[in-house]
C-alpha cells in the first residue's frame, strides 16, 4: 500500500456542484483536499440554469419583500420530498436555508433580489427570484413564496453559480486534477484508503488542448444531440486510452464521491426503469453522468435506493397564459393540474403507455399567449414556443374538428371541456386541484391542440435527470451498506447519493441538495471531524 503517486487527506471524485462544495467544506475544516474530475470540472452544474431552491427568509427574499419562514418552506417541501429523507433532515435543510445562501454569497455566488411577477419555467434576465416549483398549486399546504434563487448572470446561469465557487476553492488551497478518471476505489481491510485513476497529466500540450476542446463541445452543444456527443466521446475515449496513465491517489482520511447521476448511461437507466422512454428525452448533464461513482460505491459494498426515480420536464409556460389550458391524452381526458411544475406534467406523460399529450387552448388564450411571448421568454423559450405553435399545433373551428385532427377522441374531449367550463362558471373547485387564479372557460373557437408529447425534438426537448443513488447517513453523508453500517472512509453527495430531491424535483432543488449534502460530506470527511 506504499505505491502512491499522490496523497491528500480528502480526495473528492467529481468536481461539479457537489464536488466543489464538498472540497470547500473540507478545506474550511482544515483538510488537505485534492479534487479530481474526468473532464474539466463543472459537470452538470455548469450546464444548468444556476437555480438554488432556498427559503425560510434568505437575504434575497427579505430584500425582495418576500416573507417566508422555515416552517412554511418545510410545509411545502414535505409534499415534494416524501420519504426521500427523514423529517428531521428536511427540517435541517429548511432551517439552514438562509445560512446556505449566506455561505454561497460569501464564496462569491451572485444573487439578485428581483422577483419575477409571472409564473415561468425560467425567468428572463430581468428577474432572479421566482416560483420555481408548484408552490401556487398547493396554497392549502403552505403560503406560496418565491424560492427559486437564480445566480445572477446572462442567459442560463450555471456558470455564474459554479465558477465563483471554483475560484473560492482554488483561493482556499483546494488542489484540482482535471482529465483524471477514477476507475476504482482502493480498500484496505474494508476501509476506502484511496483511488485508482487514469490521468492525462503529463500528456503533450497539443493533446491536452484537443481533449479540452472536445470535452467542451461534448458538454455543449453535445447535450442537445446524443449522436454528436457519442461521436465526440469516441475520440475522447481514444485520447484517454492512448495518452492516459494509471495512478494511485491516497486518501488518508476519506474519499467523497460527487460524480453525478447516471442519466447519460442508457443501459443503466433501462436496468432500473425499463419502461422509461430514454431515447425520446434529453439527458441533462455531461457524458460523465454515467453512474460511475454509484457503481464504484456498490462495488465497495454500498446500497442504493430511488434508482427508478427519473425526473423529466415538460414546460408549457412561458407564456403564462398557457397554464390556463387543459392537458389531455388521447382519450380526451385531463391528466394533471396544468399549473404545476414541469416535472409533474413530464411524469404524467412518461407514465402514460403512449407517452402522448396535448395542451388545449381556445382563441382568447392563444391571443393572450402570443402577446406574452416577447416579454416573458428567453431566446430558447421563444424558440420552443414558436416551434410548438408552428409545427406542433392542430386547429379546428370546433372542439371536435381539432380533436379529430390531433387523433384525440372527440367525445371525450367535449365531455372534459364541458365539465371544466361548468365547474369554472359555478365557482366549483378544480377536480385536479388547479388554482382558481389560472382557471378560465375554454369556450371560444377556433381551438388549438398543442403537441406536448414525450418525443425526441431538438427544438422542444424533454430534459431529464436521475434522482437515485447511494444511500448515505443523513447526519454525516457517509455511504452505507445494506445493514446500515458505514463503508469506512467513503462519503457521497449530490446526484451520486440519495438526497432531498430524490423523490420528486422542482427547479433548484438539485443544486440546493448539492450544497446541503456537499457541505455535510465535506465537513464529516475531514480528519478532524
Amino acid at each position: 500500500m506504499n505505491d502512491w503517486d499522490l496523497s491528500a487527506e480528502v480526495v473528492v471524485v467529481g468536481y461539479g456542484g457537489a464536488g466543489v462544495v464538498a472540497a470547500l467544506a473540507a478545506r474550511e475544516d482544515g483538510a488537505d483536499v485534492l479534487a479530481v474530475d474526468r473532464y474539466l470540472g463543472g459537470g452538470a452544474t455548469d450546464l444548468s440554469g444556476g437555480i438554488v431552491y432556498a427559503g425560510g427568509g434568505t437575504w434575497v427574499q427579505r430584500e425582495a419583500g418576500v416573507e417566508d419562514t422555515a416552517d412554511n418552506m418545510y410545509a411545502y417541501l414535505r409534499g415534494e420530498v416524501g420519504d426521500a429523507v427523514s423529517e428531521a433532515t428536511l427540517r435541517r435543510f429548511c432551517e439552514g436555508s438562509p445560512a446556505m445562501i449566506d455561505w454561497l454569497t460569501g464564496n462569491g455566488v451572485p444573487f439578485d433580489p428581483s422577483p419575477c411577477p409571472y409564473k415561468t419555467s425560467y425567468p428572463t434576465d430581468d428577474y432572479y427570484l421566482y416560483y420555481s416549483g408548484s408552490e401556487n398549486s398547493f396554497p392549502d399546504r403552505a403560503v406560496p413564496r418565491q424560492r427559486g434563487h437564480r445566480a445572477h448572470g446572462p442567459g442560463v446561469s450555471g456558470k455564474a453559480f459554479y465558477r465563483p465557487l471554483a475560484t473560492s476553492a482554488a483561493r482556499a488551497g483546494v488542489r484540482v486534477r482535471t482529465g483524471t478518471r477514477v476507475t476504482d476505489l482502493v480498500l484496505d481491510e474494508g476501509r476506502v484508503v484511496g483511488v485508482e485513476a487514469v490521468t492525462l497529466d503529463g500528456a503533450p500540450p497539443a493533446v491536452l488542448r484537443r481533449f479540452a476542446a472536445l470535452t467542451k463541445l461534448s458538454a455543449k452543444p453535445g447535450v442537445y444531440h446524443q449522436g454528436f456527443r457519442s461521436a465526440l466521446q469516441a475520440i475522447v475515449d481514444r485520447i484517454e486510452r492512448r495518452h492516459g496513465r494509471t495512478i494511485r491517489i491516497r486518501a488518508t482520511s476519506s474519499v467523497i464521491l460527487t460524480t453525478g447521476g447516471f442519466i447519460a448511461n442508457r443501459a443503466m437507466v433501462a436496468a432500473h426503469r425499463p419502461d422509461f422512454p430514454w431515447d425520446e428525452g434529453l439527458p441533462l448533464g455531461t457524458a460523465a453522468d454515467d453512474g460511475s461513482g454509484i457503481t464504484l460505491g456498490r462495488k465497495a459494498g454500498a446500497v442504493v435506493d430511488k434508482m427508478d426515480h427519473i425526473s423529466n420536464w415538460r414546460f408549457v409556460g412561458p407564456p403564462s397564459a398557457f397554464f390556463a389550458g387543459l392537458a389531455v391524452g388521447g382519450d380526451g381526458g385531463r391528466m394533471i393540474d396544468e399549473s404545476r411544475y414541469g416535472a409533474a406534467l413530464g411524469d404524467a406523460l412518461a407514465t402514460r403507455p403512449d407517452h402522448r399529450g396535448w395542451l388545449l387552448v381556445d382563441a382568447p388564450l392563444l391571443a393572450e399567449a402570443r402577446k406574452q411571448i416577447p416579454q416573458q421568454s428567453t431566446w430558447f423559450q421563444r424558440l420552443q414556443t414558436e416551434r410548438l405553435l408552428r409545427l406542433g399545433a392542430r386547429r379546428g373551428a370546433t372542439l371536435e374538428e381539432a380533436a379529430r385532427r390531433a387523433g384525440i377522441n372527440p367525445t371525450g374531449l367535449r365531455r372534459t371541456v364541458d365539465a371544466h367550463n361548468r365547474a369554472v362558471e359555478a365557482g366549483q373547485p378544480d377536480p385536479l386541484g388547479k388554482p382558481d387564479a389560472v382557471r378560465r372557460p375554454i369556450a371560444t373557437g377556433p381551438f388549438t391542440l398543442l403537441d406536448i408529447s414525450f418525443r425526441a425534438r431538438v427544438s422542444y426537448p424533454m430534459p431529464m435527470i436521475t434522482l437515485g443513488g447511494l444511500v448515505v447517513d443523513e447526519e454525516t453523508g457517509a455511504v452505507l451498506r445494506p445493514d446500515g453500517a458505514a463503508v469506512a472512509g467513503l462519503f457521497a453527495a449530490g446526484r451520486a447519493a440519495v438526497g432531498v430531491c430524490s423523490n420528486s424535483y422542482v427547479s433548484g432543488l438539485s443544486l440546493a441538495d448539492c450544497v446541503f449534502s456537499g457541505r455535510r460530506a465535506g465537513a464529516h470527511a475531514a480528519p478532524n471531524d
